[in-house]
């Protein structure tokens, strides 16, 4: 049974790191669902989050073709019970004066903010689970969705576990 699964990743801070890592996933046929990629507080490593789907024979061939990587220092898999997962999005609504409030309103249930008032489009950031993101996108949906950008999954382990080399 496929599952989706979010992968963190702590590798050396060098040029082409991402490059090689996209590419094992290209050469072995598996798709990448999302991408993050950032700094932590030693200079010389980023953390590399990676969403992915597949079955469990899959999910190891991945996490075992990581591993072997000269960049990587670690592979863990982020289990929602025991890390915090979440997304960024930007969307964009057609809003007009009778609609706007109905859309805030929408956007304060959800926690969401309000970035960008145009005459005719609000733009909202939201932060959350994947569930939270859709059950914001079903709400919003019927004002008409303009555009959206996600960032993709992200997350930390929960309590004092930490990803280290």
């Amino acid at each position: 049974m496929e599952k989706k699964t979010c992968l963190s990743l702590l590798v050396e801070n060098n040029f082409g790191v991402l490059s090689r890592i996209s590419g094992l996933f290209a050469r072995r046929g598996y798709n990448i669902d999302s991408l993050t990629v950032g700094t932590t507080e030693n200079a010389e490593l980023s953390r590399i989050t990676i969403t992915v789907t597949g079955d469990d024979q899959i999910l190891t061939q991945i996490k075992k073709q990581l591993n072997k990587l000269i960049d990587v220092i670690t592979v863990i898999e982020l289990k929602p019970d025991e890390a915090i997962i979440r997304e960024l999005v930007f969307i964009k609504v057609k809003a007009d004066d009778t609609t706007r409030s109905q859309i805030v309103e929408i956007a304060n249930m959800f926690r969401a903010n309000i970035v960008d008032v145009a005459r005719e489009s609000l733009v909202i950031e939201i932060t959350g689970t994947r569930y939270k993101i859709e059950g914001f996108f079903e709400m919003v949906e019927p004002y008409g969705i303009l555009e959206f950008v996600r960032s993709g999954d992200t997350g930390l382990q929960r309590g004092g576990k930490i990803l280290s080399h």
